[in-house]
């Protein structure tokens, strides 16, 4: 039978409870536990497919196509589980089954209720997000107090009193702020968080309590005869200069030992040596590259997160130590490209609407005319392919209808039906709603025998994860391979996933995101490869243009 850890989070926001469940989740998996994560979202969007980057970070990708919080990554980065629809519930979609049920006559006439109709929907969800796992862990968004994510926190409550104090284990991550001017750590905060939780009906067993520094013995007693939790169970999350260090920091606690304990589960100990290896590999780098990403959401580097990790990963993986430089698209179409000067490789990822487009377009042919390794995702295949057909086909104008419905030549522009993996076709135009229309999850690739994209993978079919509603238009692909361009996979019904130019040192742009697929322990051979080949441009070993 499952059991449950339910991860909460007091006086702040952004502490870091996704990191925080995925660690715990890594260090359970050591242990031989099978892991299901959830993250329980309180806010009213049906999925944050819909939300600005600026608002919101990344919207992760599932491999059945689900629009999801970017926690679900790191869940995927650390723990060895495929998430899914099943792993991400929020406000909106909760009420949006809870109301359909009842317009179909559900609930028999019944007066619908957040007590008990939403907390038992909310209920019934987690239990089917946690399958058959030995310990599913359960995120709940938000901060205790906030009156969006009351509904989830009676739900949580009343999972606890069903299941038993065995099977369910309270985890509340706060903060100890340290005030620099009094040289002092305070605690007061985290005993009103606390008080909060408990004025709901939940009594945490651990507190992960984040500082700028490691709690001293005499606060960690005082936090615990506070809020009336046991000693030992008072974590010191401090902030550390590498993410792969917290699995080996909180073990180093007995994190895992306090919940395996209260779930009555006796288990091999922790083995984290994969976790080791990757904290070596990336503090001994035996070269370093610089790594231009030309971006629109560049404020905001959670937008980005799957992607900067993925390149790290590429690091970690070359034992190279990866600096990325983000630069805003707009400014390179505003400023010119010389900013783009001095770096080892230059990525564009994906990305919607027209603003900065051009200084992606230039940022393309900057990489492609001066030998610098490229790599575009998504968007970045698509102004990779606006840019050969301008200047290497000779197509003035050349646009996507994305951003100019008028152009005379059309190389990228929607498609309006497409076959799933699962062999069903969708449909879509211009009027279809934005929120999960797009081509989504993993499908089926298959590449071109000997090219570079076969090379790297080591194989010629591949799955990764799609998110996007526009594709290159089939009509150049004749014109676009005359003028150098290979088409290096396809899809089963015969979309552009992949492009090389082979008189380029290393330029490959793919329609998929494979990052959502990366992650430190294996990492994933396009951003090895692409890392790989800025090792030899930033050597000097990669052929170059010369410099004006």
């Amino acid at each position: 039978m499952t059991a449950y850890v339910f991860i909460t989070g007091g006086v702040v926001s952004s502490l870091g409870k996704g990191i925080t469940s995925a660690c715990l989740g890594a260090i359970l998996e050591s242990r031989g536990l099978s892991i299901s994560m959830i993250k329980l979202d309180p806010y009213i969007n049906v999925d944050p497919g819909t939300m600005s980057p600026f608002q919101h970070g990344e919207v992760f990708v599932t491999a059945d196509g689900t629009e999801t919080d970017l926690d679900l990554g790191h869940y995927e980065r650390f723990v060895r589980t495929t998430t899914g629809r099943n792993s991400n519930f929020t406000t909106g979609r909760i009420y949006e089954t809870v109301i359909g049920k009842e317009r179909r006559g559900e609930y028999l006439g019944a007066t619908v209720q957040v007590i008990p109709h939403i907390t038992d929907e909310i209920k019934d969800s987690v239990k089917r997000g946690a399958g058959d796992a030995d310990i599913c862990l359960v995120e709940i968004g938000g901060t205790v107090g906030d009156i969006e994510s009351l509904p989830f926190l009676e739900a949580i409550r009343q999972m606890g009193i069903e299941l038993g104090h065995g099977r369910v284990v309270y985890v509340h991550l706060t903060l100890v702020p340290y005030i620099a001017t009094s040289s002092e750590i305070k605690t007061k905060p985290t005993q009103h968080s606390v008080k909060e939780l408990r004025s709901i009906g939940i009594q945490p067993d651990i507190l992960v309590c984040r500082s700028e520094k490691e709690l001293p013995d005499e606060q960690r007693r005082k936090i615990a005869l506070f809020t009336n939790v046991q000693e030992k169970a008072v974590i010191s999350a401090t902030d550390v200069d590498d993410l792969y260090k917290i699995p080996g920091m909180m073990q180093a606690q007995g994190l895992d030992q306090i919940v395996t304990r209260q779930l009555g589960l006796e288990l091999p100990p922790a083995d984290l040596s994969e976790w080791e290896a990757v904290v070596v590999a990336k503090q001994n780098p035996e070269s370093e590259v610089n790594i231009a990403m030309v971006g629109k959401y560049v404020d905001l580097r959670d937008s980005y997160i799957s992607l900067s990790e993925a390149l790290l990963h590429g690091g970690i993986h070359t034992r190279t130590r990866v600096n990325i430089r983000y630069f805003e698209s707009q400014d390179i179409e505003d400023n010119g490209v010389d900013c783009l000067r001095g770096m080892d490789g230059i990525v564009v990822p994906g990305g919607f609407g027209d603003r900065g487009i051009e200084g992606k377009i230039a940022a393309v042919r900057f990489a492609r005319e001066n030998n610098v390794p490229y790599l575009g995702i998504c968007l970045g295949m698509q102004v990779a392919i606006i840019e050969a057909a301008r200047n290497l086909a000779g197509l003035d104008g050349a646009q996507s209808t994305e951003f100019d419905r008028q152009t005379p030549h059309p190389v990228v522009a929607l498609i309006t039906e497409w076959e799933t993996e699962a062999g069903d076709r969708e449909h879509r135009d211009e009027a279809s709603d934005l929120g999960g229309t797009m081509r989504l999850g993993a499908q089926r690739i298959a590449l071109q025998e000997g090219s570079l994209a076969a090379v790297m993978y080591g194989k010629t079919g591949i799955y990764e994860r799609h998110r996007h509603r526009y594709e290159v238009n089939n009509r150049y692909r004749q014109t676009l391979e005359d003028a150098g361009v290979v088409f290096s996979g396809l899809s089963v019904d015969d979309l552009v996933e992949v492009i090389e130019l082979p008189g380029h040192p290393w330029f490959v742009a793919s329609q998929f995101h494979p990052e959502f697929t990366s992650n430190p322990r294996d990492g994933h051979p396009l951003f090895t490869s692409f890392i790989g080949a800025a090792r030899l441009h930033h050597s000097g070993a990669m052929p170059r243009v010369a410099e004006a």
